[in-house]
């Protein structure tokens, strides 16, 4: 919607005898100032925020890793416990009980 938005502005524009070159670096000069004022707003204008993002990126990576891995653990043990009740519910069925004491 954007897009359409400024090409209508643009062919306004040069309808009414605008340089669509002039009209083409004004609107690239604009966004280019948008990009750096929200970057900086965002603490992101230096010049080690690309490593900073790569640093945040990596240990999202290896917190989803990590939460990954206790879930599976967690499904895990669940699992191993559930299946020792079972065998321990089938043995006082079945008389092993009685063998223990």
């Amino acid at each position: 919607m954007e897009t359409s938005v400024l090409a209508q502005l643009l062919a306004q524009a040069e309808d009414a005898r605008g340089d669509l070159t002039t009209l083409r670096a004004i609107v690239e000069e604009a966004g280019e100032l948008g990009a750096t004022r929200a970057l900086t707003r965002l603490g992101l204008a230096d010049d080690g925020a690309e490593r900073d993002v790569a640093e945040l990126r990596e240990l999202l990576r290896a917190w989803r890793d990590a939460k990954r891995s206790a879930w599976k653990a967690a499904v895990g043990w669940v699992v191993r416990l559930m299946s020792v009740l079972l065998l321990a519910g089938l043995a006082v069925k079945l008389g092993f009980g009685d063998w223990v004491k």
